[in-house]
Parts: structure tokens; C-alpha cells; sequence
């Protein structure tokens, strides 16, 4: 099954409910003059085109019903077509993908695949779409939206240091340049940088790699009290945040480090 063997007939027959639309227009109209000044013979003609045209226009909507009722939306998703071709546009549009049915994800969004309700969620937002065209095109639309829009690297930086600092006081850690054992993981920094759930709603994990990723990318090495900082790998995958980098990279990041100015030496890892 394919959505566009469906779809691009149903548009020819869209075109025919236009015209038909635009014809109910201009003998409207006409109806409106002739009653207006008395033409009722007129009037009387116009108004029997009228029923015709409102007949034709229904014999159309009737053959749409026909034609989208026909389309088996929870076979075509359950059976993986709509996975197979939302991929294909991913390679075809250049939008990052990975993941498998039915989960996946285009960073920096996480998209799932419900083929028991025919529902799309990007980032737990549901998304009522059979159309993977449509959906991969709107994925890439949004993520080149939200790389246009205006991003403070250095407050950001300056967020997660004071998150972090908190952090290392309620764990009682302390930073030292005898031993190093201050990588917190970035999971708990955003934990602690939105504390309550309804934070979490308006920024979402993903939201927060995002921008992990336009720091990442950002030529920021020094937060404003001058530490430095330092992106890696978690221990375990389930800690990371799949990130791209500004060569569009994948990244594997779930720790950040912050070295405090004094204590750097030549030894001391470069930013990120």
C-alpha cells in the first residue's frame, strides 16, 4: 500500500470540487442581481443551474467518501508500508533517522508509530497523519525552523553550571584537582533544571539535547566564571543523548564536567 496511490487521484477529484464551488459562486450572484431587480425569469433558471451544480457537488463528495473510506489506514500502517516510505523520504529530504518500527528518532525529534489508532506522535505530541511525505516534510520544516531561532550558547552554559553546581552540593562532591570524579550526568542536569513535571512539559529531554547540541556546535569554551567544560560519553548507553553535531555527526553524549580556572593544567581536556 502506498498513501500517494490514494492520494493523488483524491486531488484530481479535488480540483472538479473547486470548479464546482466557483461555478455555486457565480450563479449565486446572479441570483442575488435577478431577484434584486426583478428578473424572475432569469432568477427561476438560475436557481434550477444552482440545483444542478449542488447535485454535481455532492455526487463529488460522495465519490471522495467512497475513496477515503476505501483506504485501509490501520493495515497500511500496521503492516509497516507507512514506516518503509516515511524512510524513504527521510533519504530523499536528508532528514536524520534512526530507530526501528515503531519508534525513531529525527533529531531532534522522537517519532512513534501507533497503527492501532493510525496516530503519529512527535515528541508525545499526537499527530493524526497517514501521509509519510507530509510528515517527514513537516519534521524537516520544524527542525529548520528551530535552528533559525535565536540561541544564547554562553547562557546556556551558564544554566547547566549552575545546575551543575547544585548538583555537587547535594551529592556532596566537591571539584579537585588531585582526583577528577565530578561528571554528573546530563539526564540529572535536566532533572534539575526542571524540576517539576509540568517543566518537563514545555521542555521536553529532547528539547533540552537540542540545545546540547547547539553548544556542542557553538564556539563557547568557558562558562562566565571562566570554567571550562567538558561533553563526553555516559558509562552505559541508556544515559546518552543522541546529539548532531554541526556536520550533522551523530554524537553519543551523557556526562558534562566543569574545571574549575584554577585548577587547569596543560593535561586539562579541551571544551567539549
Amino acid at each position: 500500500m502506498d498513501y500517494e496511490d490514494f492520494y493523488q487521484p483524491f486531488k484530481q477529484k479535488e480540483k472538479g470540487v473547486a470548479d464546482n464551488l466557483q461555478r455555486q459562486q457565480t450563479v449565486f450572484k446572479s441570483i442575488s442581481k435577478n431577484a434584486s431587480k426583478g428578473d424572475l425569469k432569469s432568477l427561476v433558471k438560475d436557481l434550477s443551474a444552482m440545483d444542478a451544480l449542488i447535485s454535481e457537488y455532492k455526487a463529488y463528495l460522495d465519490d471522495l467518501r467512497v475513496q477515503a473510506e476505501g483506504f485501509d489506514g490501520k493495515a497500511y500502517m500496521q503492516a509497516g508500508d507507512f514506516a518503509k516510505q516515511m524512510l524513504s523520504y527521510c533519504r530523499e529530504m536528508d532528514v536524520d533517522v534512526k530507530g526501528e518500527y515503531p519508534t525513531y528518532e529525527m533529531f531532534p525529534f522522537k517519532v512513534k508509530i501507533d497503527g492501532d489508532n493510525q496516530d503519529v506522535y512527535i515528541n508525545k505530541r499526537r499527530s493524526p497523519c497517514l501521509r509519510p511525505q507530509y510528515l517527514v516534510a513537516d519534521i524537516k520544516q520544524s527542525k529548520e525552523k528551530l535552528m533559525k531561532a535565536k540561541f544564547n550558547a554562553a547562557a546556556f552554559l551558564n544554566e547547566l553550571a549552575d545546575a551543575y553546581d547544585k548538583l555537587i552540593r547535594i551529592e556532596g562532591k566537591e571539584p579537585s584537582s588531585a582526583k577528577r570524579n565530578t561528571k554528573l550526568l546530563l539526564r540529572d542536569i535536566y532533572r534539575q533544571m526542571t524540576p517539576m513535571h509540568r517543566f518537563r512539559r514545555d521542555y521536553e529531554l529532547q528539547n533540552f539535547a537540542f540545545d546540547i547540541s547547539r553548544l556542542y556546535s557553538s564556539d563557547i569554551e568557558y562558562s562566565s566564571d571562566k570554567r571550562r567544560y567538558l561533553l563526553g560519553p555516559g558509562r552505559f548507553e541508556s544515559q546518552n543523548l543522541r546529539i548532531l553535531d554541526k556536520n550533522g555527526m551523530e554524537r553519543q553524549l551523557g556526562t558534562i564536567e566543569f574545571f574549575p580556572k584554577e585548577t587547569e593544567t596543560a593535561d586539562t581536556p579541551a571544551a567539549k
